[in-house]
């Protein structure tokens, strides 16, 4: 049996409360001896870091930082891989009191600079083979190695002449702990503020959703640079005191395999490509077997599902949430809260939950069977965290009801007579490529600067592995000509200047492109174009 996960009520008043400090919660109040994370290379060697050599390095990261400036309050961003560096100077930035501002290191300058600049970051950290990326900046540029160039500071140095004992900062139950930007349809990136209190929805995943126990090998093989990396593959597991796995190396699928045998994985956690990249890769196949396994991300099909309890000796569960909320509504591992699994569902709320799918026309849940809006009954959801995006009243407005009881989530969906709710379809537009989401406007606003093209629209196609990738329409200037060296320019565009991963994948030119009266691109034709 699954031990008793923290109530509701008990995780509300430990990470709600004025005096409530990160740091303590996540670090200082566990067992100092205590392995919180282990360190994985691609040869598999590996190292432990306890929380007692967390509190005393992060401290000194912590005292590094005031020593440049940082204060509560002010944004440092980590342009960082999954490394020792990484989960100190979080803990280090979050001692001071200050807030964290995660970068995907898939980002290219533009992408980066944007992100700088909206959340008024003092200083980037960044790993040395990041570095190049980053342009001119007023933030300072601590560089995780032993030496740095020019102006910037080595943070190896920094943590070496600095003592540990700096006090931890208090920043109560709404302090901002994270500042992370999601992508959606129109205008830049939105920023979310993600508070202390978000931690009690955090830890209660990991327990109830997750079912991670104490003697679990726990493995979240998200990146930290997006939400579900961060919130449940750090945030999650240091709330609730669970020893996790972090890889140091990029994601390949007999890497995969051999670090789920080697390390005798037991709790695995993974976007559906993950599982569907594996999968594609019979013969890298290990011995293994789970005790649960676990994806979100983008709805899971029946046949990964399949595969992983002919593979791992259990199903795969799907959980689904948002950047703006973390997961809520799941298919739950914990002993008390599991039941069926039915082909296609999202599962129950979490506790702490309530939700409802709306009827299209009005904020009134539809009936069972109908499709709507799925949406957050925010005056009866004690763990529902997100009240807005940062500087950004309209968009904040177009993601409540007028009386802010309910939130939007943006997705369409359904709830059956026994309250088992099903996904159907975004009704924005963004796309969620292996996992990750990509906003067409930030794709289209750099084709945009290619002298060709005159306007252009981007949609998500299904693809097998993937989930989706990007495919680009584009209406070209009345001088210009298309051709395979035009597209191979417009992805090397994407790349250099948003990010490795969000290239379109194909690129179709047309003379135009499908819109309403008003003007606004109608992608759901181009998709439909696409699917036939």
């Amino acid at each position: 049996m699954s031990a008793p996960a923290l109530s509701v009520e008990a995780a509300l008043r430990m990470y709600t409360g004025e005096d409530a400090c990160a740091a303590g919660l996540l670090c200082d109040g566990h067992q100092p001896d205590a392995v919180a994370f282990t360190l994985i290379e691609a040869d598999l060697s590996s190292t432990d870091i306890t929380y007692g050599q967390l509190r005393e390095r992060s401290e000194r990261g912590a005292a590094a930082l005031a020593g440049l400036g940082v204060g509560p309050g002010d944004a440092v961003a980590t342009l960082m891989g999954k490394s020792a560096d990484l989960v100190v100077m979080l803990l280090a930035i979050w001692r001071r009191g200050a807030v964290h501002v995660p970068l995907f290191t898939a980002f290219a300058w533009p992408a980066i600079e944007l992100r700088l600049n909206a959340s008024g970051a003092k200083v980037v950290i960044t790993d040395e083979d990041q570095r190049g990326k980053i342009q001119e900046t007023a933030a300072a540029v601590v560089v995780a190695g032993d030496h740095a160039a020019g102006d910037d500071f080595s943070l190896h140095q920094l943590l070496a002449s600095h003592e540990p004992g700096i006090p931890a900062e208090a920043v109560g139950g709404d302090g901002t702990l994270v500042l992370i930007f999601t992508s959606g349809t129109t205008g830049a990136p939105k920023g979310v503020p993600v508070p202390l209190r978000a931690l009690a929805a955090f830890r209660q995943y990991i327990e109830c959703g997750l079912d991670v126990r104490a003697d679990d090998v726990f493995w979240n093989a998200a990146d930290p640079g997006w939400a579900y990396g961060l919130y449940y593959g750090i945030l999650g597991p240091l709330a609730a005191g669970r020893r996790s796995l972090l890889l140091h190396a990029g994601f390949y699928p007999e890497l995969s395999f051999a670090v789920l045998e080697h390390f005798q994985v037991t709790n695995f956690a993974a976007a559906p490509t993950v599982y569907r990249t594996m999968r594609s890769k019979p013969a890298a196949a290990k011995s293994v077997r789970l005790r649960r396994a676990s994806s979100a991300g983008e709805p899971l099909t029946p046949e990964v599902i399949s595969w992983a309890e002919d593979t791992f000796g259990v199903p795969v569960r799907d959980h689904y949430g948002q950047t703006e909320h973390g997961m809520m509504i799941i298919n739950a591992w914990h002993d008390d809260l599991r039941q069926e699994l039915r082909p296609g569902s999202m599962g129950h709320p979490l506790p702490g939950w309530t939700c409802a799918v709306l009827k299209d026309s009005a904020n009134e849940p539809a009936a069972p069977g109908e499709m709507g809006r799925v949406a957050v009954d925010t005056a009866n959801s004690p763990m529902m965290w997100f009240t807005g995006y940062r500087d950004a009243p309209e968009k904040t407005a177009e993601r409540f009801s007028e009386d802010g009881r309910w939130y939007i989530t943006g997705d369409a969906g359904m709830v059956d007579e026994d309250g088992f709710y099903y996904f159907s379809a975004r009704d924005d537009d963004v796309i969620i490529m292996a996992g990750y989401r990509i906003g067409p406007f930030d794709v289209e606003s750099v084709l945009s600067q290619h002298p060709a093209v005159l306007e252009s629209a981007v949609i998500g196609a299904p693809d097998e592995l993937r989930g989706e990738v990007l495919e680009a329409y584009v209406v070209l200037t009345a001088d210009a000509s298309g051709g395979e060296a035009l597209v191979t320019e417009l992805q090397t565009l994407v790349k250099t200047q948003y990010a490795a991963h969000a290239f379109p994948r194909r690129i179709h030119f047309v003379d135009e492109l499908p819109k309403t009266p008003s003007g606004k691109v109608q992608r759901f034709i181009l998709r439909r174009q696409t699917r036939s």
